[in-house]
């Protein structure tokens, strides 16, 4: 069950809002409702939030972002469509039934702290709980605990003009953490920031993300931020959505022009992963094969080395053409296989983290997941070429399937 699901969304601003809602379904734009006097804020959004997934909507100034994650949060009604936060019709609540989801279900992070100065940084960490009725031993405790998180354990007694910018951020994150609510909202949460401490606070979000496995909404109009975070990424403009998915479908698969132009001056290296580019081994050599083999399988695919793997896809270490020759000369039966030549990398690690892994060997890189069997290879060239906005997925990725009897990886001699 999606953690927040919003099925036709819309929301209009103005006198007889339904009249809107009617005119767009018949066709009309959002030019044509404010000749009516009328402005379409949100039209028709349909999009899922998985429990446990940072899900970023972003668009630029005026898309409907902000506007859409306020019908989330219930500060907006919205005007037609439906929406479920943990399985909870939330449209049509009550005053009294939007302020338990606030209280009990979801908490916020605003653009521009939105903290109390009167109080101190622990009470301000505390504040959710104690509008819910927490006791104050345990609101405490939640706070400094959630404050620690932050790194900021030892500024509760604090008050926040003491603090700087990425600091008083930090202490709303606490907030949102003390709530203890699976689901959290960000509206422009980093955007105050200068580059540096945003840099910052974004590494922060996913490594509490990683620890906690909260459910985020983030808004952003930073594109580089949305890639960066974002498990599923949504990109509004003019109060629709142009297209969701992943930041690898997005960037390598425009779906209009407004996105291809947006995308074109991402930069990739910090959006595509080893998985993203990486292609199956022309041919690998099994461990129990000969030099022999070994040689042959380089003169037939014009290569000067090759992974030794063994059935099981594991990674043994690689040949290089010069010591394969040598002991084909020399009429050894062992292949001369050298066991720390071969560079593993994660598939999951971005293309930035690839370049010097890439400029220290010849060889290609070799992605391995964590049960050490290899996935796929990937090449100087390939690696290269995945900077270029016209670069496909390709087949790039279905070399990382994991079937059992899969034999695209099977070694010579062990078939």
């Amino acid at each position: 069950m999606p953690a927040i699901e919003a099925s036709g969304l819309t929301k209009v601003f103005g006198r007889r809002p339904q009249r809107g809602v009617r005119m767009l379904r018949e066709g009309a734009d959002r030019e044509q409702l404010q000749r009516e006097g009328l402005t379409a804020a949100v039209i028709d959004a349909t999009f899922e939030v998985k429990p446990g997934e940072i899900s970023v909507v972003m668009g630029l100034s005026g898309s409907g972002k902000s506007t859409l994650i306020r019908m989330v949060n219930g500060l907006l009604e919205p005007t037609a469509g439906s929406l479920t936060i943990d399985g909870q019709e939330v449209t049509n609540l009550s005053d009294a039934g939007l302020r338990d989801v606030r209280r009990n279900k979801v908490s916020m992070v605003f653009q521009h702290f939105a903290l109390l100065p009167h109080r101190t940084v622990g009470e301000n960490a505390a504040y959710a709980l104690e509008l819910r009725g927490v006791s104050r031993a345990e609101r405490e405790q939640r706070a400094q605990e959630a404050l620690g998180m932050v790194g900021l354990g030892g500024w509760g007694d604090s008050l926040p003009s003491q603090l700087s910018g990425g600091m008083r951020q930090r202490v709303g994150l606490a907030r949102a953490l003390a709530a203890g609510t699976d689901i959290m909202l960000m509206d422009e949460a980093f955007s105050a920031l200068d580059p540096l401490i945003r840099k910052e606070m974004q590494d922060q979000l996913l490594e509490l993300q990683s620890e906690l496995g909260k459910t985020i909404l983030f808004i952003t109009h930073d594109l580089n931020e949305a890639m960066r975070l974002g498990d599923h990424v949504a990109m509004m403009r003019d109060g629709r959505i142009v297209q969701s998915g992943t930041a690898e479908q997005i960037l390598n698969e425009p779906a209009t022009d407004y996105v291809a132009q947006f995308v074109a001056d991402v930069d990739r290296t910090k959006v595509l992963t080893a998985r993203t580019v990486m292609e199956r081994p022309v041919a690998v050599v099994g461990p129990d094969s000969g030099p022999r083999a070994a040689h042959k399988l380089m003169r037939e695919h014009q290569v000067s080395s090759l992974l030794v793997v063994s059935r099981d896809r594991t990674v043994h270490g690689l040949v290089w053409e010069d010591d394969v020759a040598d002991a084909v000369r020399q009429g050894s039966e062992a292949l001369p296989i050298k066991s720390d030549d071969v560079i593993r990398v994660a598939p999951d690690t971005a293309l930035a983290e690839l370049f010097h892994h890439a400029a220290a060997s010849r060889a290609p890189l070799a992605v391995v997941n964590q049960a050490g069997r290899l996935e796929g290879i990937i090449p100087r060239v390939t690696l290269l070429s995945a900077l270029s906005p016209h670069q496909s997925n390709g087949n790039h990725g279905d070399a990382g399937a994991d079937s059992g009897d899969d034999t695209r990886f099977a070694p010579a001699g062990a078939l």
